[in-house]
């Protein structure tokens, strides 16, 4: 059987998907953290007043609420992340960004950085600006 041309583009952009992850993911583990965690982190650290609703930060990072809400549970016990109540909705539970959070996020930015560079140095500017564009038009 004879793949579809839009099959065969999605798979080769599932395996390069994975390949990033795992390009990614050496430099955060020497901060402790995992690629989603830093996601987690990063969605916290730009938010405003560094909180969030726990299904908005899912949301945001791709994950279901129940999803979140287990990656929160070991991120929570190790004080990358604080949890409250809403003060106007009781239904409603906010994720907030602790200062070792914000710390372990700030370090691992830089490794972020220099890896994501690392990774996409075989495309120019141009290259790159043409593959945010695509990226972006499929999200």
């Amino acid at each position: 059987m004879v793949n579809s041309p839009e099959t065969e583009l999605l798979v080769t952009l599932a395996n390069v998907q994975n390949r990033i992850e795992k390009r990614l993911s050496g430099p955060l583990s020497a901060h402790g953290i995992s690629l989603t965690d830093y996601l987690v982190l990063r969605q916290l650290y730009q938010a405003p007043q560094q909180k969030l609703r726990r299904i908005d930060l899912a949301q945001r990072v791709g994950l279901s609420a129940s999803g979140v809400t287990r990656l929160l549970n070991p991120m929570q016990k190790i004080g990358l992340v604080d949890k409250e109540d809403s003060a106007r909705d009781a239904r409603v539970s906010l994720v907030s960004l602790s200062q070792a959070g914000a710390r372990i996020y700030s370090e691992a930015q830089a490794s972020f950085d220099q890896a994501a560079q690392d990774l996409l140095s075989p495309l120019g500017e141009r290259d790159r600006a043409a593959l945010m564009r695509m990226v972006l038009a499929l999200s």
